[in-house]
């Protein structure tokens, strides 16, 4: 496996919110983490980059134990995250925003060049501050610069927030054509719909706990309600 989280428990000081998650993501797959709010999604990318360390468990990436290594060093060794909420540059342009992103010594296809032809509409706003722009477009823009690090695996945070539904069609186009060149993606979405319509596998996670796990081709929406919420359907 290329990520493995393995019977983690993390923790928010005293609050406990990942529970002995189990979460497997295989090279060039896209694996989606499912739930509703306060499920644990974004504790399980946080950890996973290294924002948190699990107080049980351990993440493992490319067969190696992570341990303690801070969120920097494993961006080097190609792991990427975007945020929920974007967290663009706001003082800097498009092409700045980009170039921030760069890592050297990571070496890889993606450049600014690549990255505008993935989402041409970036193009003509290259010079323009990144405050200036809509929410798709940001949305665009950090996508792209977490790419720009020529990562092995891109973890997506809440994809859709906040995004009208054209915006969002055209934001999971560039995902699986980014998957079908080798990309390795982990998606978390609350889209439960649009999420098991894009990845190969899904996680549903319920008060911090897999609920369900599984090929998307094979999880029935009876399975996945009584997941997603907890109760019989």
């Amino acid at each position: 496996m290329l990520l493995s989280l393995d019977a983690v428990d993390s923790f928010y000081g005293d609050f406990q919110a990942l529970f002995g998650v189990s979460v497997d993501v295989a090279e060039g797959e896209i694996v989606a983490i499912i739930g509703a709010n306060g499920a644990g999604k974004s504790t399980l990318l946080a950890t996973a980059v290294g924002l948190i360390h699990p107080a049980a468990g351990e993440v493992r990436f490319d067969g190696a134990r992570l341990g303690r290594l801070p969120t920097h060093r494993r961006a080097a060794l190609g792991i990427s995250l975007v945020p929920e909420g974007r967290r663009v540059f706001p003082s800097l342009t498009v092409e700045e925003n980009l170039r921030v992103g760069r890592r050297s010594g990571r070496k890889g296809a993606w450049d600014v060049a690549r990255v505008i032809e993935l989402f041409p509409l970036l193009e003509p706003l290259r010079g323009r501050s990144a405050s200036a722009l809509s929410g798709g477009e940001q949305q665009a823009l950090a996508i792209g610069r977490a790419l720009m690090a020529n990562p092995r695996v891109v973890l997506l945070d809440e994809l859709s927030l906040g995004l009208a539904p054209v915006v969002i069609d055209a934001i999971y186009a560039s995902i699986r054509r980014i998957a079908d060149e080798g990309m390795t993606v982990v998606l978390v979405e609350q889209d439960v719909t649009r999420a098991l319509a894009t990845a190969d596998r899904a996680y549903c996670l319920l008060e911090g706990r897999v609920s369900l796990e599984g090929p998307t081709a094979e999880l029935g929406r009876d399975r996945i309600v009584e997941a997603y919420f907890g109760v019989a359907h």
